[in-house]
């Protein structure tokens, strides 16, 4: 299979690369389908490859007693598996799978590497994005410690309502309690309180969103940081920052 083209591309960082620091790792991207749950990066083992998706999104996830709770959301903006090779650490405590499946493009971490080092433009993007990734995962710990359920929740909405194709979202209540570390019954009422407000429309394995203002309103300033960074650090001036729909929050700078 051939190399992609750069401007075929749908992975917003791999557009942004220069067209000689593309030339350094075209080559070596393998077009990967992938399928729900898929886990990507394993906690504490050797990264050997990295991903850039280009439909669906993973999670990044920490492991408690009580079980998963999402401290990251990477889609086509992103790049899944870079921290521990761009800040050298080789393995991560973290465990990144697939949350709504799709394609992504898959590198070597030995050619990845080799590509960075080659590259000091390539690395200073790349070094960026992980800015960007500590920024949410900061967001995280704020909003998981001071924003009640349902702000928790429509922030959440809103994330994965930038890295999908249209406004319906693959997800049951089993997955929103698990990434939001409560009970079962805590995500449906909450669930239940953002279809009461006409925000979303809940069926049996996805959720449709109806009123994307009316999240970020509900989810009181917790969201659109994040993508700010985005736009400031990758896209540059006169960037909405939203990974998808180009919505950021009106309140962020």
């Amino acid at each position: 299979m051939s190399p992609p083209q750069q401007a075929s591309v749908r992975n917003r960082l791999l557009g942004r690369l220069s067209h000689e620091d593309f030339a350094l790792v075209g080559p070596y991207l393998q077009r990967v389908r992938t399928e729900l749950r898929q886990t990507l990066i394993t906690p504490h083992e050797p990264v050997t490859r990295l991903f850039f998706p280009e439909v669906g999104y993973a999670s990044i996830t920490v492991e408690r007693a009580e079980g998963k709770i999402e401290v990251g959301l990477i889609g086509r903006e992103g790049l899944v598996g870079a921290s521990p090779i761009l800040l050298d650490s080789g393995t991560t405590p973290h465990h990144e799978f697939v949350q709504c499946p799709g394609e992504m493009f898959a590198i070597d971490a030995t050619a990845f590497t080799t590509a960075v080092d080659r590259s000091p433009t390539l690395r200073k993007l790349l070094l960026r994005y992980i800015q960007t990734k500590l920024v949410q995962a900061r967001q995280a710990a704020y909003v998981n410690a001071s924003h009640n359920m349902e702000a928790r929740l429509a922030r959440w909405i809103l994330m994965c309502h930038d890295r999908s194709e249209g406004n319906e979202i693959p997800v049951t209540h089993e997955f929103i309690a698990m990434m939001l570390g409560v009970q079962r019954s805590g995500a449906t009422i909450a669930v239940q309180v953002l279809e009461g407000g006409r925000l979303i429309k809940a069926k049996r394995g996805r959720i449709t969103v109806q009123d994307r203002a009316g999240l970020i309103q509900l989810a009181r300033g917790s969201y659109g940081a994040t993508e700010a960074e985005y736009a400031r650090l990758i896209e540059g001036p006169g960037q909405s920052g939203a990974p998808a729909k180009g919505q950021a929050d009106p309140a962020a700078p």
